[in-house]
């Protein structure tokens, strides 16, 4: 049997290495290279959550699809974040946010008003009507809580494409 000094298997899934294995340990392996993020739909997106557990949350799970985040607790710190030179394509925002009842709703007309082009999802935990629906930025996207992973992803593959 021949021995590979030089094997190498590195597993990327998002953007850290979930397994490398060194040579020798795996002689008939020469290269594999598994990524999970699609190419071309990479964007930055801007999480608004006051929850701090699920903004965490939200926030691993779109860094493991590949997309870079910036996150924000309140509708202040978010402006703040719309307001620099700093790439946001999409805007993901809770609507009930603590210090601001209807925040969520506040913060996308403000977003819209600054950047033309974002894209935004609002999700909350609350039931929604057509009265509050009405509320929703033009284009807007919804995704109710508690949301899975993969509705998750899906919600933000459809509104990147969108």
């Amino acid at each position: 049997m021949l021995r590979c000094e030089y094997t190498l298997a590195l597993i990327v899934l998002g953007r850290a290495p979930i397994a490398v294995i060194p040579a020798g340990r795996a002689p008939r392996i020469v290269a594999i290279l598994v990524v999970t993020a699609e190419t071309g739909l990479m964007a930055v997106i801007l999480i608004v959550e006051d929850d701090m557990f699920l903004r965490d949350d939200a926030e691993m799970m779109i860094q493991d699809w590949g997309h870079d985040t910036l996150s924000a607790s309140d509708v202040d710190e978010a402006l703040s974040l719309l307001r620099s030179p700093q790439q946001i394509d999409a805007l993901f925002t809770d609507i009930y946010l603590k210090k601001a009842v209807l925040g969520g709703y506040e913060l996308a007309h403000k977003a819209i008003k600054l950047r033309l082009n974002l894209r935004v999802l609002y999700t909350t935990g609350n039931t929604i009507n057509d009265k509050m629906k009405a509320l929703f930025v033009e284009g807007a996207h919804f995704l109710p809580k508690p949301y899975t992973r993969f509705q998750l992803q899906n919600s933000i593959e459809v509104l990147l494409a969108a």
